[in-house]
Formats: structure tokens, sequence, C-alpha cells
């Protein structure tokens, strides 16, 4: 990670702060694609994991169009309940009027009204400054990269939902102003206290809530941890209302930490790929397994925030293409998604890594989709066969713990509540949650939907 400042953030327009939902609801402005294309596609019902940019018959890819006189909106209706839809090749893109009922799981069924985002005050957050320069930098599908049930096809790519939907309406900001913990205490020449930060999908104010809360950063936002060590575990854009501040904020602390003696590094999570997706390819068609897709449709419906993409500057393209995929760090591995996909691209994790910038140095829209679409995988760990999912990385990578991020922990444990709104329902997150025999650590504390954003110092004391 390369360290230096800049100035960035004035002059910016107000930033919006998007409601949480719970459900993942796809934003107002999702019906404009960013790219400055006129056509209005239609908005389906969105959900908490990652679509992957597939429309069904139902859903026509956006396409420019003639600016088309005022009509009213098209209705959208309840979806039936009804197994899992059959995908097919998305037809011609007529002009968008009236859309036929899309299907849905059956767990799916009656999605709440789609929510405007409310108001995010300033302009720029105060503790996410200037971001640091820096410069830019096939696999076969392996038998253990899956995560899916067992019947889908094989090279299925997911454009629906992979996890339920929870339908208990708009979450509760958690409090971010915590007394601040005490700097952990230096170790004299060696490195430093580990730490690692789960998730954190755009809520900076969260996210310096629980770094100060670890004694990390002092009451300012910077860096007070002296030789610590601290590592992101990937996802920082996308569904929260700040993401390109949380990367401004990481890209300072890195210069920070490193000025002090400590480091703070960060892993590439399948957000990243997918807003770089975004970026660099817009609109183009891709080989998505399941049809037509694209990056900018697969944005859009996992919670793309059209402010983020306004900022987005090379800089930011650059920092987020050279993040490596995997480490180990004292006796862990380190990587944002729990999945063996890992495993297609390399034997070793300097393999791995550089398999990875290679593919976005290449700069091959279907040869980016299909990294995004593996990293998206989850649940590899989970069930029966976690153990020796999880043994074969270590087996490869060494260590004798996974640490990984990606799939929120309220999903690992059920926790997907009622739809009757009961405040009592709502997903409790204490801290990681460790499982798979106790081979593998789950980071996402899901802030997404009211959860809780995690930052712990390894090894766990359990």
């Amino acid at each position: 990670m390369v360290e230096g400042s800049m100035t960035q953030g004035a002059g910016q327009d107000p930033v919006e702060r998007t409601a949480t939902l719970r459900d993942f609801r796809v934003p107002p402005y999702a019906r404009v694609p960013v790219q400055g294309h006129a056509g209005e596609p239609p908005v389906p019902p969105a959900d908490p994991t990652l679509h992957l940019g597939t429309r069904p018959a139902a859903y026509p890819e956006p396409v420019a169009f003639p600016e088309p006189p005022a009509r009213p909106a098209p209705a959208y209706t309840e979806p039936p309940a009804h197994p899992e839809p059959a995908y097919a090749e998305a037809p011609a893109r007529p002009e968008p009027a009236a859309y036929p009922e899309a299907p849905a799981r059956p767990e799916a069924a009656g999605y709440p009204e789609p929510q405007t985002p409310a108001a995010h005050t300033g302009t720029a957050h105060p503790l996410a400054a200037a971001p640091v320069a820096a410069n830019p930098v096939a696999a076969t599908a392996h038998p253990g990269s899956g995560g899916f049930p067992d019947d889908f096809p094989d090279g299925y790519t997911p454009t629906e939902r992979d996890l339920p939907v929870i339908q208990r309406g708009d979450t509760l900001q958690v409090p971010v102003a915590p007394a601040a913990a005490p700097a952990p205490a230096p170790t004299g020449d060696g490195p430093g206290p580990l730490y690692v930060v789960g998730d954190v999908h755009g809520y900076l104010d969260e996210l310096v809530a629980a770094l100060r809360a670890q004694g990390l950063v002092d009451e300012n936002g910077g860096w007070a941890a002296g030789n610590a060590r601290l590592w992101f575990l990937g996802d920082f854009t996308d569904r929260g209302p700040d993401g390109i501040g949380v990367i401004d904020l990481v890209m300072r602390l890195s210069a920070e930490a490193a000025a002090a003696g400590g480091y703070c590094k960060a892993l590439m999570g399948n957000h990243e790929l997918l807003l770089i997706g975004a970026k660099r390819f817009g609109d183009t068609p891709v080989n998505s397994g399941a049809g037509t897709a694209t990056f900018q449709a697969a944005w859009l419906l996992n919670g793309g925030q059209k402010h983020d993409m306004d900022r987005l500057q090379d800089v930011h393209l650059q920092w987020m293409s050279r993040l490596d995929a995997v480490v180990r760090e004292d006796d862990h591995l380190l990587l944002h998604s729990d999945t063996t996909a890992y495993l297609d691209y390399g034997g070793t994790i300097e393999d791995v890594n550089d398999t990875v910038h290679e593919i976005l140095t290449r700069n091959d829209a279907d040869e980016v989709w299909d990294l995004f679409r593996k990293f998206t995988k989850r649940f590899a760990f989970r069930d029966d066969g976690g153990p020796q999912a999880v043994q074969e990385l270590l087996g490869t990578y060494g260590g004798s713990r996974v640490v990984h991020g990606h799939s929120p922990i309220p999903y690992l444990l059920g926790q997907v509540g009622t739809e009757d709104g009961e405040e009592d329902s709502r997903p409790v997150v204490d801290g990681p949650h460790v499982y798979a025999d106790g081979l593998a650590i789950a980071m996402d504390g899901g802030v997404t939907m009211a959860g809780k954003l995690l930052v712990v110092q390894l090894p766990l004391g359990d």
C-alpha cells in the first residue's frame, strides 16, 4: 500500500445519507442509469445479498432511448411466491412500459414499498480527509468453490437472492460517539497487536466509533495505535451513506500508521470488484453464465450509491485495484469471502494476489466479471462440509484459522427475523462468530441490517 496525502473534499455537493433498509431495497435513483443513459428501467425489489446483474425476462436491460413522453410510472404488483425462478437469456430491450409480475422465492413475498433516502448533512466527513496517491497495478472452477445448494447447475451465477430477505422496516443507527479506549500498548521493536475490521459498506460514522472504542484512532480520527497492525477485510462501499469517505479514511490511516511504526492495510472484497467494474465497463454486456448481465446493473441492484460514483476518482480506483485478496498474519489466514474459490487462482498466497492484479490490469470485462462472480460465493464453511473446506484453504495457504467477512453473521446463525416488525426480533451480534469446528471466524457483523460493525483484536480470547 502506498502512503502519502492529498487534499480532497472541498466544494463537493452534500452527501445524502441513505436510510438503512433491512431488505436493501433499491434506491430511487437506480431508475436512472449512472452512465448518462436516458432509459428508465424498472426497479424490481432488492434483497440483502448480491444480485449479479442479470434481469429476468420481466425486466429487460436498460438501453439508451430518446426522451420518452410523460407517462404514468409503471405499477409494481406484489410478486407471487413460488419456487426458484428459472433464468433465461434476457430478450431484446424494448421501450420500458408496464412490466408483468416478477417471480420471487417463497420467503420474499410481500415487499415493502421503497423509501426515499434521508438527507445526510455535510459535504465530506471531517475524518475521511485526504486520500493518498497510488500507482496502478483464468482459472478453472474448483470443486470446493461453491457455497450454494448442490442442485444449482455447474457455473451457476446467482442473479436473484441467495439469502432470505429481512422484512422488518428501517433499521436504527447505532451510537457513533463512544468513549475512546486507551491506545494499544506498544510491543517494543516487534510487530504490534493485530486487529481486523469486518464489512463497512459505507457506514463511516459507525466505523470511526468502532475504531475509537478500540483505541485505534483519537477523538479527531487520527491514528493513535502506534505500531499496531490493522487489516480491513474488504467491502468499503455500497448500501451505506459514504463509501468514498470510508476509502479516504482507510487510505489516510495507512499513511499515518506507517509513520507511527504500525500499518493499516486492506483486502479486496467483492464490492470493490463491483465498483471497479461499474466504473470501467458500465453497461457493457458480460458473459454471466445466466443470461445477459452488466456491471452497472449489478452495482445498482446491490446497493450502489450515486454519490459514491460521482466522487470516485482515479486514485480510489488505483488503490482498490492494488489490494491483495489473501494474506496471512501471525497464524490467521485473512480473506474477504467465505469460499474456496481462491484456490482457483493459485496454490500460494503470492500466486493468488498476482493473478487477481493481472486480471484487473488486463481490463477484460468478462474476466473481471468471473473474478467478481467467484468472490461473491458464500457459505462454503458452513454446515457439515465446512471444516473440510476450511482445512483445504489452510492446508494450501497456511495458518490455523480463517478470518473472513462477506456473509453477515445473522445469516450464518439463522437470525433472519420475522416479518411483523417486532423490535425483539432484530439481529443480535455481540462479536465475531467462531464456527466450522473453531477453524473459521466470521467478521461481518451486519451493520447494514442494524447489526454491529466489528473491530476486534486477534487472537480471540476463546
